[in-house]
């Protein structure tokens, strides 16, 4: 059982996409126990409008995700964060944030689907793996034993949770000659919800 809430800030640029997702899956999985936030270093100022299809597709809570600075986090007044994953993708280049505060945190790297291309059902494909990616790697996050674990134990299982589910590779990489994102539809969301410290999800 995890006995007090906890924050989790997802960091990526531009807070668009992949950290909204993030953001929006955790809110949708954590029963309370888990609090989820999300930004950018440079924000782009709008949330892309595919990953709000996406979540509501899924029915996950898109009413209160906006792009946002991470300066926001480091306010007077502002929650104060447990756990800090960024989602950027180094792989391809990207440079990622760096929190300057010393909560858990890991790498959890995913193409950016923001900057796939192609025709639409390519482009809602990339958003669709990522977010097949982030809701794997989130809901193992949520059966971790939070409250029993240290930070440095804590650490090294979400760093393995990053290994068990790796990230696709950037659209036109090296990695991914011929990749295609038009395969498949989007992910469908289990009919039940992962819980904490427990569960088969």
């Amino acid at each position: 059982m995890v006995n007090r809430q906890y924050s989790v800030l997802f960091l990526c640029t531009g807070n668009s996409a992949r950290s909204i997702l993030a953001e929006s899956i955790l809110n949708g999985l954590g029963s309370g126990a888990l609090r989820a936030f999300s930004a950018g270093s440079r924000p782009a100022g709008r949330v892309h409008p595919y990953a709000l299809d996406l979540l509501a597709q899924q029915g996950l809570p898109t009413a209160e995700l906006r792009s946002k600075d991470w300066g926001e986090f480091a306010k007077p007044g502002a929650p104060a964060i447990d756990f800090v994953f960024t989602v950027c993708d180094s792989a391809a280049g990207e440079a990622c944030p760096v929190w300057p505060a010393r909560p858990v945190s890991a790498h959890w790297g995913v193409a950016d689907p923001a900057a796939a291309e192609g025709s639409e059902i390519q482009r809602r494909r990339a958003f669709a793996d990522a977010y097949r990616v982030l809701d794997a790697r989130i809901r193992a996050f949520t059966r971790l034993p939070l409250d029993a674990l240290d930070p440095q134990c804590l650490t090294r299982a979400l760093d393995a949770i990053a290994r068990s589910h790796p990230a696709q590779p950037s659209p036109g990489s090296a990695a991914a000659p011929g990749r295609r994102y038009d395969e498949g539809t989007a992910p469908e969301r289990p009919a039940h919800t992962a819980q904490l410290g427990g569960g088969d999800g």
